[in-house]
């Protein structure tokens, strides 16, 4: 193979590598997500809900963190694509047994770096050495575009002691329409 044949070949692999690239893009911008009548839906139970202002669209982004884990008060859920935006929306802020209410709780803040308003769900998980798994779940936490919400989710204590066998917390689910 000459020096022109090599550079020929060049030149594709790097066409077709500009043209994976741009690929990679679109899929990235537009998050491959199906169209449900005019609106996005990218939930994970395959319901779409729709809210009409003026145009008359829906959006609705839907996420499991499995493997989330809180740190220093910053949940870090696993995986890295546009279907974690709403679980990575939200910072655990304290997690702890509340002794007067007997009640597990964890103060969260949501924080909005979109365009559009958004109303929030969000799962919480506790769990420990030893402890039976519980989760606490709230929902209807709206948050204005750019803004901050904070929130505090509380489930009932399911042991006898002092709660200190819960020394974890994590983002289970969050969603936002």
């Amino acid at each position: 193979m000459n020096h022109v044949q090599r550079g020929k070949k060049h030149v594709k692999l790097r066409h077709a590598r500009a043209i994976a690239v741009f690929g990679i893009a679109v899929f990235a911008l537009t998050g491959a997500r199906g169209s449900h009548g005019g609106g996005c839906d990218n939930s994970s139970s395959g319901s779409s809900s729709s809210s009409s202002s003026g145009g008359g669209g829906s959006h609705s982004d839907s996420d499991s963190s499995g493997g989330s884990s809180s740190s220093g008060g910053v949940s870090v859920p696993g995986g890295g694509g546009s279907a974690d935006k709403a679980a990575r929306d939200v910072t655990i802020d304290k997690c702890a047994y509340d002794a007067a209410t007997k009640k597990l709780t964890a103060k969260i803040t949501v924080k909005n770096d979109g365009a559009l308003d958004y109303d929030y769900s969000v799962t919480m998980k506790f769990t420990g050495a030893g402890a039976t798994s519980a989760t606490a779940f709230k929902s209807g936490i709206s948050v204005a575009a750019g803004a901050s919400a904070t929130a505090e989710l509380t489930t009932p204590y399911p042991g006898t002691g002092d709660g200190s066998e819960y020394t974890k917390c994590e983002v289970k689910r969050a969603s936002r329409v």
